[in-house]
């Protein structure tokens, strides 16, 4: 058990189930930080989708000078959130699904790691999603704005913290899904340089603590019109035996399982043939099929331009 109190899932047989509903979509924010819909709004959706499991995974940011983030929920209200989620919860089970799984995103910080991990040992999640927003103290993904005002040197100094917060969070142990792998690269400002050297750093550390990386969908729809993680980092993870998720990163119901045909190929051409379910802070694998709810996807005609 990890000072977060996961128990790192192993990864086998034993982990993976047969049942001809699969469709899955863990990565959603609703009204709780920047999504536009509520908790019971974004499950009345998941049930027209007909999702067998639906997490919510809201915002929660412990910035080190105490601030509030506008993306995130209140820290005080927490509590609130957790039971709001659970009441939705048990109203979907009674009305014969989706289930629905509690999650947190949360953001990295060093100085808070300690603070973070009393906070996350106080919840009952199913899961838990890390992020890096920041770097030098700036959100990397607010606007394009501050990239274009950093000049080439700056750029390249960002990056390169990026990838050096990527891997502490992961030696970490706190969370269980690394999300938007790549995001550093959201307004389509590239390196100048190669990176492989962090990157691949970032990523043994992703394997050695077992974490899950997700193939994030809404990058098709960003200015680098490219999903999280790109091909070349997903087939990193592979060589690695990184497992992964799908998601949407959804902040709106309508997005709930948006593009997942396209990303499924895309993990299929990795080589995966499974994807990860969270429950109680553990893993299960499920067939990479299941992601989409038919095996059709994997087969037909490249969809991807439909997700541009």
């Amino acid at each position: 058990m990890n000072s977060a109190g996961r128990t790192k899932a192993s990864v086998g047989p034993e982990g993976r189930t047969e049942r001809s509903n699969l469709l899955a979509s863990y990565h959603n924010h609703t009204t709780w930080s920047d999504g536009k819909a509520s908790v019971a709004e974004v499950v009345a959706r998941a049930r027209l989708l007909k999702l067998a499991e639906v997490g919510i995974s809201d915002h929660l940011t412990l910035h080190p000078s105490g601030q509030s983030v506008s993306w995130s929920m209140p820290p005080d209200r927490v509590d609130d959130y957790v039971a709001d989620v659970r009441h939705v919860a048990q109203r979907s089970r009674t009305a014969g699904g989706p289930q629905v799984r509690l999650g947190v995103e949360v953001d990295w910080f060093d100085e808070q790691a300690e603070t973070l991990g009393r906070v996350l040992d106080g919840l009952a999640l199913d899961y838990v999603i890390g992020s890096v927003h920041f770097c030098h103290g700036v959100a990397i993904d607010a606007t394009a704005a501050t990239w274009q005002r950093w000049t080439p040197d700056e750029r390249d100094a960002v990056r390169r913290e990026y990838w050096r917060q990527i891997r502490r969070l992961a030696e970490s142990g706190l969370v269980d899904v690394m999300a938007h792998l790549d995001l550093v690269k959201k307004f389509g400002f590239g390196p100048r340089e190669p990176l492989d050297d962090l990157v691949d750093a970032a990523l043994d550390a992703i394997a050695t603590a077992g974490l899950v990386v997700e193939l994030n969908t809404a990058g098709w729809h960003k200015p680098c019109r490219e999903p999280y993680p790109a091909p070349s980092i997903l087939h990193g993870c592979r060589q690695r035996g990184i497992p992964v998720t799908l998601s949407a990163d959804a902040h709106d119901p309508a997005d709930l399982v948006r593009d997942f045909p396209a990303a499924a190929r895309l993990l299929a051409d990795a080589g995966y043939d499974e994807v990860a379910r969270f429950e109680d802070r553990r893993v299960r694998f499920e067939p990479l099929w299941s992601a989409t709810g038919t095996r059709s996807c994997l087969t037909a005609p490249d969809p991807q331009s439909q997700a541009l």
